[in-house]
C-alpha cells in the first residue's frame, strides 16, 4: 500500500507579500524558494518558502491579495501551523528574536506533547514553534547557508498542523480510514494523528469545536497538501478518495509538481502533491527565488503577467 509520507506543503493568504517576504524571509530565516503566480489568478503572487531548495514538509507558500479583509475566527479551518527548531535553547533564542522585533509571543507552553511558543505573523496567522530535539526529520532537509538565523536555531521544517472542526469523528475517519493515518496519545485537548508511525513531521492535530464556520481573510489558511511519490501514487490515491464517497475536485501538473483536492465533510481543503519535480527544475539553487518564474504554460503571458505584478523589495 502506497504511504502518505508527510506534510508537503501548507498555503495562506497574506495582504502584502513585500511585507510578508521580510517576516518569513528576514525574520523566521526561511527562503523564498519560488516567486510565482496562482496559475488560477496569474494577477496574484504566489511565494513559495521553505529549506534552501523548498524540499517537501518544509514549504509554508501564500496568496497575495491586497483587499483581502481580516480572518472571522471560527470553526472548520486550519487554525495553526506548527514548525520545528532543533532545541530547548533554540526556544529562548527565538523569544529573544521575536522581542527583538517586537513580535508578541507566549510564555513556552506546550504544544501537541511538546515544548512551544505561540506567536502571529503580520497577517494573523497562529503559528508555533516547538522543541524537536526528541524527533527525527527528513534527510533531504536541507539548512539554508544564508538564513540570518544561526543554524543551530533554524526552523527545520512543519510540524503540527491544527484543524478546528465540528465533526471531529469525521475527519479523524478521513485521515484513518483513506490515507492510513494512525492516531497517537495526547496528554491534553484535540486528536493527533501521524502520517508515519513514530514521525512528528506529518501531524495533525484535530479539535473539536462548535459555533459560527471561520470567514477566511489575511492569515488564513486555504489548503494543506500532503506528499504522495509521484504521479501513479497520485492516481492511486484518487481513487481511494472516490471509492469512499469523496469528489476528487481537480487534478491538475503545476509543473512544479502534480496535485490533486478535495473537501472533507467539514470543509477542510486537502491537496495531495508529488514530490517532483521540485523548484529547481526551471532554476539552479543559487538564484531559487529571486526572479519572476513561471510554468511553461503560462510564459508566453510573460508580459501581460508582469505587467498586472507589484514589485516586491527585499530590505536586505
Amino acid at each position: 500500500m502506497s504511504q502518505i509520507a508527510g506534510h508537503h506543503h501548507i498555503s495562506m493568504i497574506t495582504k502584502n507579500a513585500t511585507d510578508n517576504l521580510h517576516f518569513y524571509e528576514e525574520i523566521l530565516g526561511l527562503r523564498l524558494v519560488k516567486k510565482t503566480v496562482n496559475q488560477e489568478d496569474t494577477k496574484m503572487y504566489h511565494l513559495f518558502y521553505g529549506d534552501v531548495t523548498g524540499s517537501p514538509g518544509t514549504e509554508l507558500t501564500f496568496f497575495e491579495i491586497p483587499n483581502a479583509g481580516r480572518t472571522h475566527r471560527g470553526t472548520n479551518a486550519i487554525t495553526k501551523i506548527g514548525m520545528f527548531i532543533p532545541s530547548k535553547e533554540s526556544l529562548h533564542y527565538w523569544r529573544n528574536r521575536l522581542n527583538e522585533h517586537q513580535i508578541f509571543q507566549s510564555d513556552i507552553t506546550t504544544y501537541a506533547g511538546r515544548e512551544a511558543i505561540h506567536f502571529e505573523d503580520p497577517d494573523g496567522l497562529n503559528l508555533v514553534l516547538l522543541n524537536g530535539e526528541k524527533d527525527t526529520f527528513p534527510d533531504f532537509w536541507t539548512a539554508w547557508p544564508d538564513s540570518p538565523v544561526p543554524e543551530e536555531h533554524r526552523i527545520l521544517g512543519m510540524g503540527p498542523v491544527e484543524m478546528t472542526v465540528q465533526n471531529a469523528s469525521s475527519l479523524a475517519s478521513t485521515l484513518e480510514n483513506i490515507f492510513g493515518y494512525q492516531q497517537v496519545k495526547l496528554a491534553g485537548k484535540g486528536l493527533l494523528y501521524q502520517s508515519t508511525e513514530g514521525h512528528a513531521f506529518g501531524e495533525i492535530l484535530i479539535v473539536e469545536q462548535e459555533g459560527p464556520v471561520q470567514k477566511p481573510g489575511k492569515g488564513s489558511v486555504h489548503h494543506l497538501a500532503i506528499r504522495v511519490k509521484d504521479g501513479d501514487d497520485l492516481r492511486y490515491w484518487a481513487k481511494r478518495i472516490q471509492d469512499y464517497g469523496y469528489e476528487v475536485l481537480y487534478m491538475k501538473d503545476r509543473f512544479y509538481f502534480e496535485s490533486l483536492y478535495f473537501q472533507d465533510e467539514n470543509g477542510i481543503m486537502f491537496e495531495l502533491a508529488t514530490d517532483g519535480p521540485g523548484f529547481t527544475v526551471d532554476s539552479s539553487i543559487e538564484i531559487l527565488g529571486t526572479k519572476l518564474d513561471l510554468p511553461p504554460f503560462l510564459e508566453p503571458k510573460r508580459e501581460e503577467i508582469e505587467r498586472h505584478l507589484k514589485p516586491i523589495r527585499r530590505t536586505r
